[in-house]
């Protein structure tokens, strides 16, 4: 979400004042320093009343959406003042965590992130006509100078994934998938960090060809360690939750050729067969990967259609355009008292049951379950909010106890 805005403040035109208000302090400051230095103005909201001031005061009040427990209880706690609500929602909606169709009817404008938002169960009803107040900009762009045509020093045979190196996100499929492969001299490099106890260690120390998994560590150059691959392999779980998918649309954009499960969010970016290849299951993913390794000039050729739709589709200055529209149409409607608090329920369990179902697991939903503290988990509600059935809580916002929040 940092990364998104940062892309968008750099690429806004100088007639709007942008200021962004934190509900807590950020850990990863990269971003914040990024907004800074595009001249944007980046507070932390010390109290409610502080944030209060700042909302009644802006032509624009938009709200960056995901189940965050700090931002259910700015929503869902004392009133706001009179202003004219956008949202921009960071989470698909399609599973746990869901939008809730209220909330898209309490505010002026809601926005997603993927079109993919739009087949959600709770929204796609003929009766809640939610759909009708949204509209979709993009949030995951190419990487800056993509589209400048130069050539790759790229392997025939490589294959990459770079993202988040959990069962959280990661489909443990995308183990199984590379330990099947009948070629010899054949490898996954895995970009990003993974904890020690992790359990991708296991499953890894569990294969047949255990040598076939690289696990590279944390890239500080995305660009390098993927503008090396030919093959971005992305499986993810099927109920994950991301919208934008940075790291799909940044491979894109390098010329890789990737291969995605026919996930709601991947098959709103890749299109199968043309920009990339899409599996409906493990073993036509086996089989697709074999044939990738196989036919190295059509992979060639799909990833230079990647590269060349991203780069012309997915970049920030066509997300501030697309938001740019908005806001000048927001801005003529006149100043309403927003309630969002009937869409989320009147105490923070009340929230966490909204968002992750009737009956949700203890830990979250089924990609929460092993994190402790993030992600809009119980654990994470409980972080703020120790008592959860007391309605309008204070939160607890010390900074040891915020920094899971992030």
């Amino acid at each position: 979400m940092g990364k998104a805005h940062a892309c968008l403040c750099a690429a806004s035109p100088v007639d709007c004042e942008q200021h962004y208000v934190l509900l807590e302090e950020a850990r990863d400051r990269r971003y914040v320093d990024q907004i800074r230095k595009t001249g944007a103005r980046v507070t932390l909201g010390e109290t409610p009343q502080h944030i209060h001031d700042l909302m009644a005061g802006a032509d624009i009040v938009q709200f960056e959406w995901w189940n965050h427990p700090l931002m259910c209880g700015l929503l869902a706690g004392p009133p706001l003042p009179a202003m004219r609500s956008v949202f921009w929602s960071h989470v698909s909606g399609v599973y746990a965590p869901i939008i809730p169709a209220a909330l898209i009817e309490a505010a002026d404008r809601f926005v997603f992130t993927s079109a993919c938002s739009r087949l959600a169960p709770n929204l796609a009803g003929p009766e809640t006509g939610s759909l009708e107040r949204t509209d979709v900009i993009n949030s995951g762009f190419c990487h800056k100078g993509a589209d400048t045509g130069a050539p790759f020093n790229r392997g025939q045979g490589d294959i990459s994934y770079l993202g988040t190196v959990e069962f959280t996100k990661m489909s443990p499929a995308m183990i199984e998938v590379i330990d099947r492969l009948e070629a010899d001299d054949v490898a996954l490099d895995v970009w990003g960090s993974v904890h020690d106890n992790s359990p991708v260690h296991t499953a890894i120390a569990a294969m047949q060809h255990p040598e076939r998994i690289r696990l590279r560590g944390h890239s500080e150059d995305p660009v390098s360690a993927l503008s090396r691959t030919s093959i971005f392999m992305y499986l993810l779980q099927p109920s994950h939750f991301g919208t934008a998918e940075n790291a799909l649309v940044e491979a894109m954009s390098l010329g890789c050729a990737p291969l995605v499960f026919a996930n709601p969010c991947e098959l709103a970016i890749v299109r199968d067969g043309e920009t990339g290849f899409v599996a409906g299951s493990v073993d036509h993913a086996v089989e697709l990967l074999s044939w990738m390794l196989d036919n190295p000039d059509e992979v060639r050729r799909i990833g230079a259609n990647a590269r060349t739709e991203v780069c012309a589709l997915k970049t920030p200055e066509r997300s501030i355009a697309a938001f740019h529209a908005l806001w000048n149409e927001t801005i003529q409607k006149p100043k309403q008292t927003p309630d969002f608090a009937p869409a989320l329920g009147a105490t923070p369990r009340d929230w966490y049951n909204t968002l992750n179902g009737e009956n949700p697991p203890a830990g979250g939903n089924n990609l929460q379950a092993t994190q402790t503290a993030s992600k809009g988990s119980l654990a994470h509600f409980k972080v703020y909010y120790p008592d959860l059935d007391r309605p309008q809580q204070q939160p607890i916002a010390s900074s040891e106890q915020a920094k899971p929040g992030q």
